[in-house]
């Protein structure tokens, strides 16, 4: 997926109420929306590098978007908003490779009133419905709703669809992925259950710079 615009470099100030941050660009202080609601632990010292992307719409506010910080000499993206865009991108370009050479490809469906997907594919005759995560923290906790998404999987297999959750690891350079068990035991548990009732789990790690964010190679996942 590549940006429409290069973007811009920046040291970062500070973030501040969830969807603010200020970044230095040159001598100038400007204050840019932050797409990661999330406590982007790890992220957030002051005077990080971070890339910035602009938007002259004149109905926006805030004509900046905070799109990646360089953490621990790795370049992490951190707008979660792009996380279904990359893993699109991936599927139309036969990036993944155990989802390659789809026929269709339908966006945000709904599985039942309560849940939908990110994306239901068919590929040799099979419907297959993707759940993405997205990783852009060192230790990531996920939600609630996440386990739900992974009960609702199994449900999935169960009326004779396949299930796949891709976790989008938008951190430059890792070797693998693993579950923060230790601060998400409940995700972890239902991961389990999941894994043993058939949903397939995948690691993708992305390569990042300031003029594209796309899938790049699989990594392991470490259940322990």
């Amino acid at each position: 997926m590549e940006f429409t615009k290069s973007l811009i470099k920046g040291k970062l100030v500070k973030r501040y109420k969830r969807f603010f941050a200020d970044i230095k660009l040159k001598k100038e202080i400007i204050t840019a929306h932050c797409p990661n609601t999330g406590s982007m632990k790890g992220l957030l010292d002051k005077g990080n590098d971070v890339f910035v992307s602009k938007n002259d719409d004149p109905k926006r506010k805030l004509k900046y978007t905070l799109e990646i910080i360089k953490a621990k000499k790795k370049l992490v993206g951190v707008n979660t908003h792009l996380a279904n865009k990359i893993v699109s991108h991936a599927l139309d370009n036969n990036l993944i490779k155990e989802l390659s050479k789809i026929t269709s490809k339908k966006a945000e469906i709904f599985f039942n009133k309560e849940t939908r997907f990110d994306f239901l594919i068919e590929r040799n005759n099979q419907k297959n419905f993707i759940e993405v995560k997205n990783v852009t923290l060192f230790r990531n906790p996920i939600t609630s709703r996440g386990s739900k998404h992974l009960k609702t999987l199994i449900d999935a297999i169960k009326k004779g669809y396949k299930s796949y959750l891709i976790f989008l690891v938008q951190i430059e350079k890792m070797d693998y992925f693993k579950i923060a068990k230790d601060i998400d035991e409940d995700y972890y548990n239902n991961y389990i259950l999941a894994k043993k009732a058939g949903v397939k789990f995948l690691a993708y790690r992305c390569k990042i710079n300031p003029k594209q964010i796309k899938i790049e190679k699989k990594i392991d996942i470490i259940d322990e």
